[in-house]
């Protein structure tokens, strides 16, 4: 007898400044789900928001392919949990967490995990350049708080252009970043798992311009290279395994993420982030570097996401 076909919904878009990036990234994934296993829709939720919710109790897994707010940062995730539907990825606190690079950052310093020197800030409490300058070498960097790939990030070196680069930060976010500069490479490790961890061989992202920005990141003309798996050092590579591993634990993450990295020219190795909803890029290489394809991948994801669901539908909610 042929084994039933579950029902996936896959869903991308929404409103966020990372729409597009979205689209993008839920075609890859639509692509690869097994047919013969998967009864699969493709949701696309406008730039609104506006859409039947209620329609989702309706699929056996749900597959969130948001990239930044409303939908990477545990709002989803939430609302899927008050519906009682099985989900891909991290929980409510775990995408919250890794949504936020100020809280993040500060859970990985509690951790004694190496992030870089930092100051985070509101509107009314922005520090002026020559204070920054006083706790942080140049060059600086500064990015919204809650937002993906590169949004509003800029890479400062004078007054000029913090100013410009702190009135562009807070156009996407109330809370900014201010981070020190790292001279080196940038490394990125995945991770899949809910309690049992499976930690990816790392991948290196080589931009061709100043740093990853947004253009380098989805313009297939900025001439970025992609290295995947990066030969690395065994003692270097087990220290960024080792770091990945610990950094998906520290915020409390399940199901996938993707824990990016800067290696300095000294060899010091600096968590930057971690991305809870990893475009499939990188992610997908990664993994099939350590020898998972793709379409395999997405089922080991949906069966954590089912795991998980059945595991949490045992806990009690009510006291007597």
């Amino acid at each position: 007898m042929a084994r039933k076909k579950l029902k996936i919904a896959v869903l991308y878009g929404g409103k966020s400044p990372e729409h597009e990036v979205s689209i993008e990234s839920a075609r890859k994934v639509i692509e690869n789900l097994d047919r013969n296993k998967y009864l699969v829709t493709p949701k696309k939720i406008p730039r609104s928001g506006r859409y039947n919710w209620n329609s989702l109790r309706n699929y056996d897994v749900v597959v969130p392919v948001f990239h930044g707010l409303f939908g990477e940062d545990g709002t989803i995730q939430g609302f899927l949990k008050l519906l009682g539907v099985p989900f891909v990825g991290a929980g409510v606190l775990g995408s919250a967490v890794g949504m936020d690079k100020d809280v993040s950052k500060k859970l990985l310093r509690d951790a004694r995990i190496p992030v870089v020197k930092f100051i985070s800030c509101v509107a009314n409490d922005v520090p002026s350049f020559s204070v920054v300058g006083k706790k942080l070498r140049l060059p600086i960097f500064v990015k919204p708080a809650n937002t993906g790939s590169s949004v509003g990030v800029s890479k400062v070196m004078n007054a000029r252009e913090y100013k410009r680069a702190v009135q562009g930060a807070f156009k996407y976010d109330k809370k900014i970043l201010i981070e020190e500069g790292i001279e080196g490479r940038e490394i990125e490790c995945a991770v899949i798992g809910n309690g049992k961890l499976f930690v990816s061989r790392p991948g290196e992202i080589i931009p061709k311009e100043e740093f990853y920005t947004y253009k380098a990141k989805y313009d297939d003309s900025s001439g970025t290279e992609y290295v995947v798996p990066v030969k690395l050092p065994r003692k270097l590579l087990k220290r960024i395994q080792d770091l990945a591993r610990r950094t998906y634990k520290a915020l409390e993450c399940e199901g996938m993420g993707r824990v990016d990295f800067f290696v300095s020219h000294k060899g010091q190795v600096y968590v930057n982030e971690i991305n809870t909803i990893p475009g499939p890029v990188m992610f997908r290489r990664m993994f099939e570097a350590s020898g998972l394809p793709f379409p395999k991948l997405l089922d080991k994801l949906i069966e954590l996401a089912i795991e998980r669901y059945s595991r949490e539908k045992k806990l009690k909610t009510s006291f007597k």
